[in-house]
């Protein structure tokens, strides 16, 4: 069978931070109706009572009466602890009937709008938030990669969550486009070093969340403020199930180039 006939995405093991919410609970959903019986979700985020919450909604589901089990990881992956958490549950989680390894890196936070780069002048507040949005999604990627090795019959895919602000400045938000640009990097290097591995970079678009509230209210730059307002008074937001739905067709298809950078409107 061709990719593009693939009707899912086998048995798999799919790993997703920031699943509690917003984009990410709403890739645990759709996946969980992509991957056949046997399959296991590994979601992690630091809110408990809304992965448990969704835990219980997928259990429920259609697909989890059919055999598909969920994890839930009530961990900060900002922090080591965490990361071992999220790593050492999947692999008590994997099994040698698995044929697909998916690892979603969606936790990610706004940072602080309401500054302009000149303000940023304590390294531990940027060190902070570089550790969240940079650095444990290389340190988790790279702990999942060894912990499940290429081999015969297992497929792996790497998602990175990216955006628009890896590509393009926008005034007051230093700290996300700084972070969203050395994580879409860090992820194109890999494509390069492992060409065995599928990566992609996508960019969801403009999604209907609490982040885009914050970016609403606290936005110090009065134009990009006002582009934002603009959007939600126009009703041009997406739902995140809409922009998730271009996700799972692009894993389903598979053709797309490793490491590229994928855009909601590009599709």
């Amino acid at each position: 069978m061709s990719s593009a006939e693939r009707a899912d995405l086998g048995r798999v093991l799919c790993i997703i931070t920031g699943a509690s919410r917003g984009f990410g609970r709403t890739v645990a959903l759709e996946m969980s109706r992509l991957v056949k019986p046997g399959s296991v979700l590994v979601l992690a985020a630091r809110s408990g009572d809304d992965l448990r919450a969704l835990q219980a909604e997928l259990a429920e589901s259609e697909a989890g009466r059919a055999g598909v089990k969920v994890e839930s990881v009530a961990a900060d992956v900002g922090q080591t602890e965490g990361l071992e958490k999220v790593v050492r549950t999947s692999t008590e989680a994997f099994s040698g009937d698995m044929d697909h390894l998916v690892l979603v890196n969606n936790a990610a936070s706004l940072g602080d709008v309401s500054r302009y780069a000149k303000s940023f002048t304590n390294m531990a507040e940027v060190d902070s938030y570089l550790s969240l949005n940079v650095s444990s999604s290389l340190c988790l990627t790279a702990r999942v990669l060894q912990a499940f090795p290429q081999r015969p019959g297992l497929r792996r895919t790497v998602v990175n969550v990216t955006s628009l602000c890896a590509l393009q400045p926008f005034r007051s938000w230093v700290l996300y486009c700084t972070g969203k640009a050395a994580r879409e990097m860090m992820f194109r290097v890999l494509a390069e070093e492992e060409p065995d591995l599928r990566v992609l970079n996508y960019a969801p678009g403009p999604l209907d969340t609490a982040m885009q509230v914050e970016a609403r209210s606290k936005t110090a730059d009065s134009s990009i403020r006002k582009s934002f307002l603009d959007m939600f008074a126009q009703g041009q937001l997406l739902t995140c199930e809409a922009s998730c739905a271009k996700l799972m067709k692009l894993l389903l298809e598979d053709n797309y180039a490793s490491g590229a950078h994928v855009d909601f409107y590009d599709l």
